[in-house]
């Protein structure tokens, strides 16, 4: 009886977890470049069968009630968002699996938001973090524009001409397996083990940003499919606990 209150235990931490992870693909909804998560469960296969060697007693119905459910790496989908026009010729998006090459520090990050400005210094940086992540070029050093100068444009390979004279490139890199990078914060991606690559199947749109990645419809069915297995997993605990007091107040008992 008590490893049925485990199992809805377990299945409350997996749908909490479900919950979290959604709450932060809606609230990401309008973030430019936005990559959702997807929580990742699979099935945990009793002790009979996980280790059948170690087991002294099996109990056939025990068996047939499953281990539960084990929680995955949270896996990162990056599905192209749709381009959207701006008002700023410094902007630019990303068609295809590419990512611009930004720096934190002395640290390479690696984002899809391509929402970019100029500071003080006429170097290149992004919108978001307040103008401190400066954007690099194709050999990793930051983009200087001049701030005072003419019109900006930015081709389809990542160069940037400011009055029609090519003043720099933008880092534009691709990864075979894009599950090494993982989430860091501020809509930045760090890589772990895997080599940037140059880009063979992104061309960039200047004056343009991609849409976040996350459909608020289907972020809303989810969570409420989340919630009710939730709600669903706390009833079963109540239910059993009350069938757990039953047994121990009325078993037994003598008249």
């Amino acid at each position: 009886m008590t490893y049925g209150l485990w199992l809805s235990a377990g299945g409350l931490q997996i749908n909490q977890y479900r919950q979290d992870i959604v709450t932060n693909n809606l609230a990401n909804v309008e973030t430019v470049g936005f990559k959702r998560d997807l929580a990742v469960i699979h099935e945990r296969p009793v002790e009979a069968q996980q280790n059948p060697a170690g087991m002294r007693y099996r109990h056939r119905l025990l068996d047939q009630l499953g281990g539960g459910n084990w929680v995955r790496p949270t896996y990162t989908t990056f599905e192209q968002g749709g381009l959207v026009r701006t008002s700023s010729d410094l902007d630019a998006a990303i068609e295809g699996e590419g990512f611009f090459t930004v720096r934190e520090g002395n640290e390479p990050r690696y984002t899809r938001e391509g929402r970019f400005t100029l500071n003080s210094a006429g170097e290149l940086v992004m919108v978001a973090g307040g103008g401190r992540l400066k954007v690099m070029d194709e050999t990793d050093r930051p983009i200087i524009l001049d701030p005072k100068g003419g019109k900006i444009a930015i081709g389809r390979d990542g160069s940037i001409h400011q009055d029609k004279v090519l003043v720099g490139k933008l880092g534009v890199v691709e990864f075979a397996d894009r599950q090494a990078l993982k989430k860091v914060g501020k809509n930045l991606f760090r890589s772990v083990g895997a080599r940037p690559a140059a880009p063979q199947n992104s061309k960039v749109h200047g004056g343009f940003i991609e849409r976040s990645a996350q459909n608020p419809i289907t972020g809303l069915v989810e969570m409420i499919e989340a919630t009710r297995a939730h709600q669903l997993n706390a009833r079963m605990i109540s239910l059993q606990d009350q069938t757990i007091g039953q047994a121990v107040n009325s078993v037994g008992r003598v008249s």
